[in-house]
């Protein structure tokens, strides 16, 4: 359950695991639109100023990021498979988020990508996973403090990746807090249109140029501030490689009756450890680091540690076609980013050339 939330966190953010990078780009067509003239900075001041608390919406998701297609059925998940094979089809994938919010302690993402069902739901302190093709439920109270993490930089362990993440908001959020200050900002000339809602579009390019990223692209709604689109593109690629996006979006209170979740009959339900606060700082959730980063802004490098060597891993004919061998390890290169799987079972991974990663792993 938790890798198919992790493969929608964007390798921009440097938030990257084994075989659940996110790729997404939304269907969303540009009619005319012409709006008053509006700085950067007034962009951004907009967004600050976004006082959206309820919401509801499709997001959709695809990707060009020069990957292979796997065979039709290849990521299909099988009785006593290891599940490497469905993680590395995702990257090739086309998924579809339900995504309902309301105020700062409810949410819910339903992932509309197959017929099972999938869901990661807030309820006020209750956090909910759910996958109907295991009929597994993962549950993680939180203090009554805990903010909804669209408003603040909590997490929760359950699920892995924060929930509030996978929305445009919660994304764009994140790209600017890390990406802003190593980068110039502008705004578009072509105002566009995003799930019928005329929006302005933040455009943020890199001072950094050892890095596969060309920009970043926000979409911001011209009436609200709520980012309805974040779109990342690749130097020399016309097309977008990674992007999130509403397709649709009602900006009505969801029903209630969408935030609360009883386990089905027969479920298996794991309970899981609430994030612990710091009381000096309250956002800050003190737990063990996941990953280290070398750098940072475009191109920083994430490397993980992963124990033993490539094992399972490297035994799945989809990780041999997607991946090539390299000095060190094996190479998944696309259009935005590389990952390197070392033979020491590291992972590194990057909006950087190759060769950047490799001389991480040698010094590390």
């Amino acid at each position: 359950m938790s890798k198919a939330w992790l493969r929608w966190t964007p390798a921009a953010v440097a938030v990257i695991v084994v075989a659940g990078v996110a790729v997404a780009i939304p269907a969303a067509a540009n009619a005319s639109v012409s709006l008053p003239t509006r700085t950067a900075a007034q962009v951004l001041a907009l967004v600050a100023s976004s006082k959206v608390t309820a919401l509801s919406g499709t997001v959709d998701e695809t990707s060009d990021l020069g990957l292979p297609s796997l065979p039709s059925g290849a990521g299909a998940p099988s009785t006593g498979s290891s599940g490497t094979a469905a993680d590395l089809a995702l990257l090739t994938g086309t998924n579809s988020l339900r995504i309902y919010v309301d105020g700062r302690t409810k949410l819910r993402v339903q992932d509309l990508e197959s017929l099972a069902e999938r869901d990661v739901i807030r309820n006020g302190t209750d956090v909910w996973t759910y996958d109907s093709a295991t009929n597994s439920v993962e549950h993680a109270t939180l203090s009554a403090t805990a903010h909804h993490p669209m408003h603040s930089g909590a997490t929760t362990q359950a699920p892995s990746t924060d929930p509030a993440e996978l929305t445009p908001e919660g994304l764009a959020t994140k790209l600017l807090a890390e990406l802003k200050p190593s980068s110039n900002v502008a705004v578009s000339p072509d105002d566009v249109r995003v799930a019928n809602r005329a929006a302005y579009e933040l455009v943020l390019t890199p001072k950094a140029t050892d890095t596969l990223l060309g920009s970043i692209r926000i979409a911001v709604d011209a009436q609200t501030g709520l980012p309805l689109r974040v779109q990342l593109d690749a130097r020399g690629q016309k097309t977008p490689a990674v992007s999130i996006g509403f397709s649709t979006i009602d900006l009505s209170t969801p029903a209630a009756s969408l935030f609360t979740f009883t386990p089905p009959t027969g479920a298996k339900v794991k309970e899981l450890a609430a994030p612990t606060h710091s009381p000096a700082k309250q956002h800050t959730v003190t737990a063990k680091p996941s990953h280290t980063v070398t750098g940072s802004g475009w191109d920083a490098v994430v490397t993980i540690s992963a124990a033993g060597s490539l094992g399972d891993l490297s035994s799945s004919s989809e990780f041999a076609e997607l991946t090539t061998a390299v000095t060190g390890g094996r190479l998944l290169h696309t259009s935005l980013f590389n990952i390197l799987f070392t033979t020491d079972g590291r992972v590194l991974a990057g909006s950087v050339p190759v060769a950047r990663l490799q001389a991480v792993a040698s010094a590390s």
